[in-house]
């Protein structure tokens, strides 16, 4: 795992790097489990743009990701380890003794030929999913369940793991990698290792044209818009930003306002904060 530089050949080129794709095995996608995949610009069913600075982009085709793991009485081999343009992550193309192909979220040091399983049974290894209830406190995990049987929602970005840090009173406490420590059902399950594509946060992209490519159109600030447009717009030449604090280009304080609910009905659930409080 590593990241590629490339020769000053251009100003572009000085400041791009590229991951090297070593865990790569399988350069093309299982035709079954790939769908097609509309872009929308970051609008809504009105037409309206609800996100803004998306569109354009290169072709993707969704790969279905199985978050659930629930084939529970059998083992499954890895076929290969694939590229998904969805997300950072790697996934692993997986075939179960029944002849049914699967994706799941690759985890660090899974290969081609290794064996995975699912369930209480399953040993402490690197992509075999288990209940929490049956992992040992201190392992590294990641996909991990909120609700059972949902199917996975926390920790699968590039390069992520969470800790099991206590089970008691019925329940497990995980240390997030934002550093919140959250309780999770003993039922929930969560897949063994750390996400795959560790090198992920290591990468430069070099060019404007490699994040349109991404699909990401460009960010104007609003110090160089007109005041109809954006709170910090107008005035001669360079200007202040005229208030005590940065906002939006709605009036909302643009750094360190708190969004989260203090009510919020997951509240409970958070023994602390990322922040530490």
């Amino acid at each position: 795992m590593a990241t590629i530089k490339y020769k000053p050949t251009t100003p572009a080129r000085r400041n791009m790097t590229v991951a090297d794709y070593a865990e790569i095995t399988k350069f093309s996608p299982e035709k079954s489990l790939v769908v097609i995949k509309k872009k929308n610009a970051g609008r809504n069913s009105y037409g309206r743009i609800t996100v803004r600075h998306k569109g354009g982009g290169n072709k993707q085709k969704y790969r279905i990701v199985d978050f659930k793991r629930d084939f529970t009485e059998q083992s499954a081999t890895v076929i290969g380890i694939e590229y998904d343009p969805n997300r950072t992550a790697y996934i692993a193309l997986l075939q179960y003794e029944d002849g049914t192909k699967k994706y799941m979220i690759a985890p660090v040091g899974l290969t081609d030929g290794d064996k995975v399983y699912c369930g209480a049974g399953a040993d402490i290894k690197p992509g075999n999913t288990l209940p929490v209830a049956n992992i040992p406190v201190g392992t590294f995990i990641y996909n991990i369940e909120l609700y059972p049987g949902k199917g996975g929602q926390l920790v699968r970005s590039a390069g992520s793991a969470a800790q099991l840090m206590a089970k008691e009173n019925g329940v497990a406490q995980v240390r997030l990698p934002s550093g919140e420590v959250r309780i999770i059902r003993l039922d929930c399950r969560a897949t063994i290792g750390q996400v795959s594509n560790i090198d992920h946060e290591n990468v430069k992209i070099g060019k404007a044209g490699r994040k349109r490519h991404m699909g990401i159109r460009p960010t104007a600030r609003g110090s160089v818009m007109n005041p109809c447009d954006h709170p910090h717009g107008g005035g001669e030449g360079k200007s202040p930003i005229g208030r005590p604090n940065p906002v939006t280009p709605w009036g909302k304080p643009a750094l360190g306002y708190k969004t989260r609910d203090k009510k919020a009905r997951t509240e409970k659930f958070i023994v602390k904060h990322r922040n530490g409080k």
